[in-house]
């Protein structure tokens, strides 16, 4: 069989009464036999692992549960196991039961094509009674708040106000003790508020005095010797003697001209020379020349 060339070239069908060459055989995916074209099919050759990959679930009559059965293992074997350990009666009207419409004296079965849920009420209808009108549609509920905090309050209210009422629960208690809370923490808010107000007032106050002071300060550099006047130069005092105190009778101090003479280092007038000498000596080591 085969050629020099091709020594496996065709093979027998395993087929007893055939046995044909094939030089293109089939071979079988569960017996793993070789096959020519006529026999190839499971039915053909009688092959006794055809079902190995076969799936068949039966539907257990008493609990609607579907039991598969192995086919390597006895179907009875498989039955027995399933009822003497995964059966429940119990399950089989939830399974078995058709869900219909809630609308009275309406037998229309929900299926999955034939059920509608209400935007409103969210309860699945029939497509006869889709309409809220059609199946008397309460309307949409209103959303409850997670936590009735007002609600509680205003009840724990009406139980002190009642004249004769029983000892307080342990509910109103917790909303006393709540607002004895609040009532403390605003309090103690507040007066941190007006503490602070208080003190940045203080301060802004201090700002403000300080600039006034530097700056009366800086206008107090110079006092006219004649009238007590204050100039912030030596020589705006200088103007101001010369055109207050030299036109008239006040120029003059005991019959003499006022004179006054400024340092060459400070440019603070001094109505002395004495004293304009000593200042120098004292202040700038001695001598008087710029």
């Amino acid at each position: 069989m085969g050629t020099p060339e091709f020594p496996d070239l065709g093979k027998h069908c395993s087929v007893d009464e055939c046995k044909q060459i094939d030089f293109l055989p089939f071979t079988c995916d569960r017996c793993r036999l070789v096959f020519c074209l006529e026999h190839r099919s499971y039915i053909k050759h009688h092959c006794p692992k055809a079902d190995r990959n076969d799936v068949t679930v039966v539907i257990c009559p008493l609990c609607a549960k579907g039991v598969r059965l192995n086919p390597d293992k006895d179907a009875n074997i498989t039955w027995e196991t399933h009822v003497n350990t995964d059966c429940d009666p119990s399950n089989y009207e939830r399974v078995t039961k058709k869900k219909i419409c809630p609308v009275p004296r309406c037998k229309e079965i929900l299926t999955f094509s034939n059920t509608l849920k209400c935007r409103d009420c969210l309860v699945d209808h029939c497509l006869k009674h889709r309409f809220g009108a059609d199946h008397k549609c309460p309307g949409p509920k209103k959303p409850e708040s997670s936590f009735g905090f007002m609600s509680l309050l205003n009840r724990s209210k009406k139980e002190e106000q009642k004249p004769g009422r029983a000892p307080a629960t342990s509910s109103s208690k917790w909303a006393s003790s709540f607002l004895n809370a609040a009532s403390s923490v605003r309090a103690s808010a507040e007066a941190s508020v007006t503490k602070l107000s208080n003190e940045i007032s203080q301060k802004w106050q201090i700002a403000k005095d300080g600039v006034g002071q530097t700056s009366n300060s800086n206008d107090q550099m110079e006092v006219c010797p004649q009238c007590g006047a204050k100039f912030s130069s030596v020589t705006t005092l200088v103007d101001h003697v010369e055109k207050v105190h030299e036109k008239g009778g006040g120029n003059r101090l005991g019959g003499k001209k006022v004179t006054i003479d400024a340092c060459p280092k400070c440019s603070k007038g001094f109505r002395d020379p004495v004293a304009l000498v000593e200042h120098v000596e004292r202040e700038h080591g001695g001598t008087s020349r710029a």
